[in-house]
């Protein structure tokens, strides 16, 4: 029997992709061990930012350190991009798979015995129709549903449209049979998960907001939304999650700057002022509702004037948590090319910036929410502490004591001023 080590990097798809890889290799016979004893090392790899990269290379030399002997699987974005990463060694690699290829694993492990090096990345932009491959044997409490790949957008800095290919959607057939199998698990909550859910429906002249109507047909107790750009929530939209008993008030905002040149630069579809209106907007419709973000500091040109226009917006926009990263240089998309790039040292200290901001306005977002009655979610018990973890819709973590070993996907109303908010 075969065993296999496989590790996932970047975003929430590609975790659940690694998840599906693992179920179909376990399905065919092959058998997880460690990485000292497997056969096969498979890297589900990401390329968002050089650090990703860094992080691939780091991971495929210690898996040849401690394990002469395996054999390596380079799978993901990193393969799908090979044009863009000529400083990429891939002489101790023995299989590469692209995007199309990993879902599909199992047409291609046996390579690995009969050929050396082999390689089997497709041109994802010919890839027009959508992979329907979920996982039959989730574990997680909050189970991910992948509803769409791809992007049709070209952001200057971005190279996912070359890792995903253009925006693919699943049909609402195969997401609610999904959802429906997730139900009989006894699972309470899913996550809407893809690279660019807000183009879910595009190609079929549907929108997001068509899926989530029917999803809310269905007996599923809670669903939560990946990262939506500003022009894709309407005030449709708005008013239909606002009056739903099944939707967490959770928005993850793909905002990147709030510097209107800045997004010009970045090639955006939407400006500072129609970014805060939204805000505004989600801060009146929703009761305390999670505003997290995505800011990207230090793109090339970026004056100090330009950041503390982002920097004043976000402290204004009374956001619960940000997420930021300093500007990425990577190969072959345009602003690659822009002059004026921004020191590192000058990144570096407006991302501890805007951290420093981002912790300060989480605090104040718990603080909000110290003495409020919540839906908690009920995840794992950690062997080690006998504490189990916990979720309101918001998206607020606390720790329950419980000697019960049975909680795990409860649903149950609690005080937040028992709790010590997260």
């Amino acid at each position: 029997m075969k065993t296999f080590c496989i590790k996932s990097l970047g975003c929430k798809q590609n975790q659940l992709e690694g998840q599906i890889i693992q179920n179909e290799l376990e399905n065919f016979g092959f058998k997880q061990a460690k990485l000292e004893d497997a056969d096969i090392y498979i890297l589900n790899s990401c390329t968002v930012t050089s650090h990703s990269d860094s992080q691939a290379k780091y991971l495929l030399n210690l898996a040849k350190r401690k394990n002469p002997k395996i054999k390596i699987v380079l799978a993901g974005c990193i393969s799908q991009t090979y044009m863009q990463h000529q400083n990429f060694d891939y002489s101790d690699i023995d299989l590469i798979l692209g995007n199309k290829e990993k879902i599909n694993i199992i047409d291609y492990i046996n390579k690995l015995f009969d050929d050396e090096h082999s390689f089997f990345v497709q041109n994802i932009f010919e890839q027009n129709e959508f992979e329907n491959k979920f996982l039959n044997n989730p574990k997680s409490t909050r189970v991910s549903v992948k509803i769409q790949d791809g992007c049709n957008n070209r952001c200057s800095y971005c190279i996912i449209p070359y890792a995903r290919g253009n925006s693919r959607s699943n049909s609402v057939e195969n997401i609610i049979s999904q959802i429906n199998l997730i139900i009989e698990k006894g699972i309470k909550e899913i996550v809407l998960t893809g690279i660019h859910i807000g183009q879910w429906g595009l190609e079929n002249g549907k929108t997001l907001l068509d899926l989530l109507k029917e999803i809310e047909k269905t007996e599923i107790p809670r669903y939560r939304l990946g990262s939506l750009y500003i022009d894709e929530i309407s005030d449709e939209m708005i008013n239909f999650l606002k009056n739903s008993k099944k939707f967490c008030p959770h928005f993850h905002l793909s905002l990147q700057s709030l510097s209107d040149s800045v997004l010009k630069r970045m090639n955006r579809r939407y400006d500072a002022n129609e970014a805060m209106n939204l805000i505004e907007k989600l801060h009146k419709n929703f009761e305390n509702p999670y505003l997290g973000c995505d800011i990207i500091v230090g793109f090339p040109a970026e004056t100090d004037e330009e950041f503390k226009e982002t920097y004043n917006n976000l402290k204004k926009a009374k956001l619960s948590s940000i997420h930021c990263f300093p500007y990425s240089k990577r190969e072959k998309t345009p602003a690659y090319y822009m002059k004026n790039q921004v020191q590192n040292s000058v990144k570096t200290d407006r991302v501890k910036m805007i951290s420093e901001l981002s912790e300060k306005l989480h605090n104040d977002f718990l603080k909000k929410n110290k003495n409020k009655c919540a839906e908690i979610l009920i995840e794992k018990k950690s062997k080690k502490t006998g504490f189990y973890t916990a979720i309101t819709r918001n998206y607020i973590k606390i720790n329950i004591k419980d000697e019960r070993n049975d909680l795990q996907h409860t649903l149950k109303m609690v005080n937040l001023k028992d709790f010590e908010l997260m």
